[in-house]
């Protein structure tokens, strides 16, 4: 599973969060779970004072393709979208990705020329 974002520890259950300005959690769950409100088929959600939560951290998704650092963003049927982390364009550009933003270049990887995926954690 490819994730990006926060991730929260609340009564000793991981879930995915928003932390929000106003002191409070938005913490997501795929199925109905005590107290979470259905925003949608498979979608639940809870809000939760922060002084609530055991532990809240951001993940992402990093691998290495074509020999350099990437962050995987999305995932669709055994490709990969990858967003370049090397912060060179000339590497960039040789790589042949795609600009997608100033400083921005991804591209679609297949999954079997992939290495090194894993999560970190901040």
């Amino acid at each position: 599973m490819i994730r990006d974002g926060y991730l929260a520890r609340w009564l000793g259950r991981e879930f995915e969060a928003a932390p929000g300005a106003d002191g409070e959690i938005r913490l997501y769950a795929a199925e109905p779970t005590d107290g979470f409100e259905e925003l949608r088929p498979g979608r639940y959600r809870r809000v939760v004072p922060a002084f609530e939560v055991e532990q809240l951290r951001y993940v992402r998704t990093t691998c290495t393709w074509r020999g350099e650092r990437f962050v995987v963003v999305g995932e669709h049927e055994g490709w990969l979208r990858v967003e370049y982390a090397g912060g060179r364009s000339p590497v960039a550009e040789g790589l042949g990705l795609e600009r997608v933003d100033q400083g921005v270049w991804q591209s679609w990887a297949p999954q079997a020329e992939i290495e090194d995926l894993r999560e970190e954690f901040a």
